[in-house]
């Protein structure tokens, strides 16, 4: 995220007397520019979101019945799929109704709430990625220890301190945001009420919030990415010393799954906000967007599902109606 003091040139104008108590909605433009792609989007979209959906509740539901998937490496999933599942339901209606509307509008209140909810989500899943990371990283290279380095206490501190710090960030963050004054015809150009994206429509010094912002964001993103690295680098290390070929195999299967949800929501993230803002046109910036709001809860459920064992298991079960409670 780049640093500037005021408003971008590609802001619109302030328009005199128009400030933050007169603004009571916003225009999302979405992709209003290509009227003859719109109804197609829309079809694929909504299939789409219903798959992600679907996928997710199942995930939830499954681990939920099951009581021999009540250990960490799925519980850790089971928030996961919460999360995909939430943040989806965040973006996607919404935007649904953006590509079904000659002008789609957005209540202010509205705006906040999505820009809160996308940032709770957003950030929680990164801690609840490096969470997953340190569980596979004990359950390999400390498998005698593994009871003790992960029982029920540390594993339900890391998944409220998840949630707690994905909460703090939205909070400080959107609340700073909205309290700026918006002036201008209050047109996002972007497909979700996003904190880059609103806060091109502020009419007054956003230079301490972009500091903040860039700071927060390495926090946020590469702090807990360089820790998964460092636990896959210590994993790699180790699988490589496993004299069985049959245990360097189930090995990898365990981490593929988790390591192929890092790379796709942290490559979509780090382009998306630590990449200068005039690299990328506003269209290249929407379909960033869309990776990590349609793509990456789409195929976390199917990467899960379709590379363990275990899962499908327990699915099969549940269709069967054979679930151990």
């Amino acid at each position: 995220m780049s640093l500037r003091k005021y408003r971008t040139r590609d802001s619109p104008p302030a328009v005199m007397g128009q400030n933050d108590s007169s603004v009571v909605e916003f225009i999302l433009l979405g992709f209003s520019h290509f009227p003859e792609l719109q109804v197609h989007m829309f079809g694929a979209f909504l299939v789409i979101y219903l798959v992600t959906l679907t996928g997710n509740v199942t995930i939830v539901t499954v681990i939920f019945l099951d009581h021999s998937l009540h250990i960490p490496m799925y519980l850790f999933l089971q928030n996961l799929s919460v999360v995909e599942a939430s943040f989806s339901t965040t973006v996607m209606p919404e935007m649904l109704v953006v590509l079904t509307s000659e002008k789609a509008t957005i209540s202010f209140g509205g705006c906040f709430a999505q820009t809160y909810f996308i940032l709770l989500f957003g950030g929680t899943e990164c801690f609840l990625l490096g969470a997953m990371a340190y569980d596979r990283f004990a359950a390999i290279c400390h498998p005698l220890t593994y009871p003790m380095i992960m029982n029920k206490r540390i594993f339900v501190k890391l998944v409220v301190c998840s949630w707690v710090l994905g909460i703090m960030t939205a909070t400080v963050s959107v609340t700073w945001v909205f309290s700026f004054p918006f002036c201008g015809l209050s047109k996002i150009n972007h497909i979700s009420c996003e904190i880059p994206a609103v806060l091109e429509l502020a009419c007054s010094d956003t230079f301490l919030f972009e500091v903040y912002s860039f700071t927060g964001t390495i926090l946020l993103v590469l702090f807990p990415f360089l820790l998964i690295l460092l636990s896959y680098t210590r994993i790699l290390f180790t699988i490589l010393r496993m004299p069985s070929s049959t245990g360097k195999q189930k090995a990898f299967s365990t981490c593929a799954s988790h390591l192929t949800s890092v790379i796709l929501f942290y490559s979509t993230a780090i382009m998306t906000y630590l990449q200068p803002k005039s690299r990328y046109s506003p269209d290249t910036k929407k379909l960033m967007s869309l990776a990590y709001s349609l793509l990456t809860p789409l195929l976390n459920p199917l990467i899960y599902s379709l590379r363990n064992k275990e899962m499908k298991r327990a699915v099969v079960k549940l269709c069967q109606g054979k679930v151990v409670f």
